[in-house]
């Protein structure tokens, strides 16, 4: 039997209304420009920009319309490409009722992928569930139960998650999990069997084949053309490579916090939370406590392109810029990253020339530079007392 590790739901400490609603600043400047939006959990209006509450991961579709997994207001947003934000599905209750659009309801929804015929997956961390949104937003469930265990490594047509957090699709509609709980990658296939990649539930930081490898929380997950799946491995602040066969290996990172730049152990992350691959294979992470957006080379040269490293919401060419919390990525056919900038309320746009824009939403009513609880809350992903965090007042 695997251990469960450090994401249950009993970890997670709720704060709800953390932030008032207010806009903090409709006036255009930094951080209140962007796509016309609400004052609450409604859709678009022509009134101020996008309202967002914690915004833990975003997806791309071949058209190039995004969507926002909307954690505490529980929804799925998506912004089209005409710039008009609406809810694809979710009441904003949470709840783990299919149907169609805001008929459906979430449980703090973690994770995104969007597939080629624009189906939209969900990690329902709070739920321990995969969902599925087609494009008209009927919302089903694709895998999971609402209880929160560990399953074999066995193919089950009943899976057991333990708040999934990320969330992956290839090109046969293979969909691939973070169960960040269960300290495994799993692999939902077209037929809807579920089975373990790799990891077997114990937390550590081997690499090996299938079930001999171990992970520490790993949060977010991408697949590459070839069938590789990368891994943000959160508490083990590496970036893990899970070949076809499910033979894992180590890209870039050793286990030791940092924000260093270098060539493959060289290099240092603290908390990379979600990442994204490109055509060539160049993976991009969201590294969240040190508030950079990082490249990584298939050979796992690690760069920063975005980010100056400390808490803020200011625009500008690469690490003139700033962000708060970074918690999921995504990628365009162009290009063109986009961040889901969770304690800015963000979301944000890094062109392959490295320049940082705002694209939707407004910041919290209180200025930057205010002091929040030393938790790390917006997706889930970890103990609400770790000491890791203790430097973590901004």
């Amino acid at each position: 039997m695997a251990i469960i590790a450090s994401c249950t739901k009993t970890d997670v400490k709720i704060i709800p209304g953390k932030y008032d609603p207010t806009p903090y600043n409709n006036t255009g400047t930094t951080g209140a420009t962007g796509i016309t939006g609400s004052t609450g959990t409604t859709d678009s209006t022509t009134v101020i920009p996008a309202l967002f509450s914690s915004p833990s991961d975003v997806a791309v579709d071949a058209a190039g319309n995004l969507y926002v997994a909307d954690y505490w207001y529980n929804r799925i947003q998506k912004i089209s490409v005409n710039g008009t934000v609406s809810t694809l599905a979710g009441t904003g209750n949470v709840g783990a009722i299919n149907g169609l659009g805001k008929l459906a309801s979430f449980n703090r929804p973690s994770g995104l992928a969007v597939d080629g015929a624009g189906n939209v997956y969900v990690a329902d961390a709070g739920n321990n569930l995969i969902r599925k949104i087609t494009p008209d937003g009927t919302v089903s469930t694709l895998a999971g139960t609402v209880v929160a265990a560990d399953t074999s490594n066995t193919v089950t047509e009943q899976p057991l998650f333990s708040g999934p957090s990320g969330v992956a699709v290839d090109a046969s509609g293979n969909v691939y999990v973070a169960d960040a709980g269960n300290n495994r990658i799993c692999v939902i296939s077209q037929s809807g069997n579920t089975r373990t990649l790799a990891g077997n539930g114990n937390p550590g930081s081997n690499n090996g084949a299938g079930t001999s490898a171990t992970f520490n929380n790993p949060t977010g997950v991408a697949v590459d053309g070839s069938g590789n799946v990368y891994v943000a491995d959160m508490l083990n602040n590496m970036i893990r490579k899970v070949a076809p066969d499910g033979t894992t290996t180590t890209l870039a990172g050793n286990g030791d916090i940092g924000s260093k730049d270098g060539l493959d152990t060289a290099a240092r992350f603290y908390f990379p939370n979600s990442l994204t691959v490109d055509a060539s294979g160049g993976v991009y992470v969201t590294d969240d406590i040190n508030n950079r957006i990082r490249a990584v080379t298939p050979t796992g040269a690690v760069t920063t392109i975005a980010g100056s490293g400390q808490a803020g919401a200011q625009n500008g060419l690469g690490i003139q810029a700033s962000f708060n919390d970074p918690a999921g990525i995504a990628i365009d056919a162009s290009g063109n990253l986009y961040v889901a900038d969770a304690n800015n309320n963000l979301i944000r746009k890094i062109t392959p020339a490295d320049m940082v824009s705002t694209v939707a939403g407004i910041l919290p009513k209180s200025a930057l530079g205010h002091t929040v609880q030393k938790i790390y809350y917006h997706t889930g992903r970890v103990l609400n007392n770790r000491s890791a965090l203790k430097n973590r007042l901004h």
